[in-house]
């Protein structure tokens, strides 16, 4: 037995008993090669924030051509103030969301959710001029469009042509 446990002839053969340990893992280990971002409905909450605020709610009309919803929520803004997000993954596999909420002063709330006050630009969607925001460090791009009774916010890591994708897709609800 001392043969075994010692020597160069020891460590060779703890050395094979350990990787046929590992190989015999990884092939009994399930392996997908798939992509899989979780899809979430945010129908709900929508229909919840829009029941939560004294305005009509902005909302995607339907979400663009392969793009995955996979986050939504309903948090609590600045002087008491309700803010909606929407997350996506986008076709290019990037970051977008939608932020809207009716927090004053807007200008704060845009800063806050663009990460900057720099607008560099604007950007037609629809015939409706946007804002552009750019913060280099965070690769983060963003639309603003300050309406009288809500903020809308589009950011993230996605290309302008995609968040301009998602800023077209935006329609007012009905109040309640």
């Amino acid at each position: 037995m001392r043969r075994f446990t010692q020597g160069f002839y020891g460590y060779a053969v703890a050395l094979f008993v350990c990787l046929a340990g590992a190989g015999l893992f990884l092939l009994v280990t399930p392996q997908s090669r798939e992509e899989h971002i979780p899809r979430l409905d945010y129908s709900i909450t929508v229909a919840n924030f829009g029941h939560a605020v004294p305005y009509g709610v902005w909302a995607p009309q339907a979400d663009p051509a392969n793009w995955v919803p996979n986050s939504n929520r309903i948090a609590d803004g600045e002087n008491g103030a309700k803010v909606l997000y929407l997350g996506y993954a986008t076709a290019a596999r990037q970051h977008a969301m939608f932020a809207q909420s009716d927090e004053r002063p807007a200008a704060g709330f845009a800063s806050r959710m663009a990460n900057t006050d720099k607008a560099v630009g604007t950007q037609q969607v629809g015939g409706v001029a946007w804002e552009r925001r750019f913060r280099e460090d965070k690769n983060q791009r963003s639309l603003v469009r300050v309406l009288p009774d809500v903020t809308l916010v589009i950011t993230g890591t996605a290309d302008w042509t995609e968040l301009g994708e998602l800023a077209a897709r935006l329609q007012q609800r009905p109040q309640g």
